[in-house]
């Protein structure tokens, strides 16, 4: 059996210095539960132009299923500028008013929630009407047992503590990384080191899991009182982009496959990890890290 995995949110074209890639954290997850064995939905919104044309095609060609990508005629698809830092770092420059921002509740993806062993989620998409109260009706909607996967996903000035906190009320499962834990530590007021702040945020919002990822210093799992500490796969990297999102949609896989805490853990920084080595946020994964499920 595949898991049915379901993503919600933008789906936009990163501007990178070498090109453009299609990306938003939604799609590069959408696209690695696929390459790692699900089968996965992207619900989101592209314009009625040649770039939602193209990101249509390329979604459907990297195995992304597309029913539930719903196509705008009177707002742009998402663009997002990227600069690169030394560190391979990425600056973004998020623009407004695009097609994701519109997402509609339409039937194609109540359909899709409905069966949907996973649901992933962020900040970002709900940075503004319709797409807000679309986002949370589907996460509502989703099977009681199914993982729902908070990536908070900082951006900009596009969040506040209510949305934060309204979205981790939705989640059971949340994924953040280190420039993301002081926000929410000052936000939600949570103290000592980076363990009991984890905990607190567990206890206080009944989260399942929590992933806390620190580039290239690996990544911290809890889950359901356990701990798995992985210091990191050394890899020459080119850029970062979604490899954040990649570690989200190995963890996913893993947790619905039953692995082992330090499994799930080894395997996602090994598929962030490649992710790093290679330009752009969907890159083909190799033999030896596909077919988790």
């Amino acid at each position: 059996m595949k898991f049915q995995i379901v993503a919600i949110g933008e789906v936009l074209w990163d501007l990178l210095p070498g090109g453009r890639q299609l990306g938003g954290a939604p799609a590069n997850f959408a696209y690695h539960a696929s390459a790692l064995g699900g089968n996965s939905r992207l619900i989101s919104r592209v314009g009625g132009d040649e770039l939602g044309r193209e990101a249509l095609h390329l979604l459907k060609r990297v195995g992304v299923a597309t029913d539930c990508v719903q196509v705008d005629e009177t707002r742009p698809t998402g663009t997002v500028g990227v600069q690169v830092a030394s560190d391979g770092q990425p600056r973004f420059t998020i623009h407004e008013n695009v097609a994701w921002d519109a997402i509609r509740n339409e039937a194609a993806g109540s359909d899709a929630i409905a069966g949907a062993h996973a649901v992933c989620f962020g900040s970002l998409a709900q940075r503004s009407e319709p797409s807000r109260s679309t986002i949370r009706s589907l996460v509502t909607a989703s099977p009681r047992p199914a993982l729902r996967i908070l990536d908070v996903n900082l951006r900009q000035h596009y969040f506040s503590p209510r949305l934060i906190e309204e979205s981790l009320a939705l989640a059971n499962v949340l994924k953040l990384n280190d420039g993301e834990l002081p926000r929410l530590s000052e936000i939600f007021h949570l103290e000592g080191d980076i363990p009991s702040r984890l905990s607190q945020l567990a206890s206080r919002y009944n989260l399942r899991t929590i992933a806390y990822t620190r580039g290239s210093g690996g990544s911290l799992l809890f889950s359901e009182g356990r701990w798995s500490d992985h210091p990191g796969a050394s890899v020459a990297v080119v850029d970062t982009v979604g490899a954040g999102d990649s570690f989200t949609a190995a963890m996913t896989l893993g947790l619905l496959s039953g692995w082992d805490l330090d499994r799930i853990n080894e395997h996602a920084n090994q598929v962030a990890a490649h992710v790093c080595s290679r330009a752009g946020a969907m890159p083909e994964l190799p033999h030896n890290l596909r077919q988790m499920a």
